[in-house]
């Protein structure tokens, strides 16, 4: 979907069209006009299922995550930096590669793991990056990028990549041509604030963005961010890159969306008459 501003916009099939069944969500995505879609977890269903949904829908598939553990257990977050499990590392990665290719996605996310009680920062972090850079290399030449996303302490207690700093600085220590940022604006704001200079500075490592609105997570408009200067700061920089709606509709997937024309459109407005 573009937005009259020209951004494209993709549609969370985990967090949008809740309302139906997940396998009809992408029907539901192609008729509000979306043209991409996203999801954390493809696994619960084979690959080629999935495909052909995509092509019925005529959509593209942006991003998906790689294998992650149940909740509530030490791996639900992924074990890219637990001690010890550098082969399920290696075998959670094959798997995501694989149903990224299958899927056509553009992008497969690293999760980065939570903490476990006993390890300091600097080992589980040192484990982490080890694991990264054998899964950058693997990932090369598959047409997948990598990408490595900061989530906030309050929704994601533990979470080994805690600030967009700390994120960054491994995208650029392993090579932003096979790794990325992926940057959540929710994220972002909840954790850290500053929110305009922080996305100036990170555009150039940012490989896909995703979006809702504090305090609640819900659409764009709902809660505390001016999204028409974070719609033209990404103008600015001619960022060219996909959108995640990833955010929980307030009062139902399709009448949350007007955000788009309302709050898109401002972003263009604004533009037009800035000196």
């Amino acid at each position: 979907m573009r937005a009259p501003n020209g951004l494209r916009l993709d549609a969370n099939l985990k967090w949008l069209f809740t309302e139906v069944p997940f396998e009809e969500r992408f029907d539901a995505a192609a008729a509000a006009g979306f043209t991409g879609v996203e999801y954390a977890d493809p696994y619960p269903y084979p690959a080629p299922r999935l495909r052909r949904r995509l092509t019925d829908a005529g959509l593209h598939q942006v991003l998906i995550n790689a294998p992650m553990g149940e909740p509530g257990t030490p791996e639900q977050a992924g074990v890219a930096c637990l001690p010890g499990h550098a082969p399920r590392f290696r075998a959670d990665l094959e798997r995501g590669l694989d149903y990224a290719a299958e899927l056509g996605s553009d992008f497969l996310h690293v999760p980065g793991g939570i903490r476990p009680p006993g390890v300091d920062h600097d080992r589980a972090f040192a484990v982490f990056v080890a694991n990264l850079a054998w899964a950058v290399e693997r990932a090369r030449g598959t047409g997948v990028r990598l990408v490595l996303e900061a989530q906030n302490t309050r929704d994601a207690p533990g979470f080994l990549l805690d600030t967009q700093a700390r994120a960054a600085a491994v995208v650029e220590a392993l090579g932003p041509d096979g790794l990325g940022l992926l940057l959540d604006v929710y994220h972002l704001q909840v954790q850290e604030g500053d929110l305009v200079s922080t996305l100036r500075a990170l555009l150039p490592v940012v490989g896909h963005i995703q979006v809702a609105d504090p305090p609640d997570r819900t659409e764009p408009g709902s809660g505390e961010i001016a999204w028409p200067r974070v719609f033209d700061t990404l103008l600015d920089a001619s960022y060219a890159g996909w959108i995640g709606c990833e955010y929980r509709p307030a009062n139902g997937t399709a009448q949350g969306l007007s955000w788009i024309a309302e709050l898109a459109g401002t972003a263009t407005r604004a533009r037009a008459v800035a000196p």
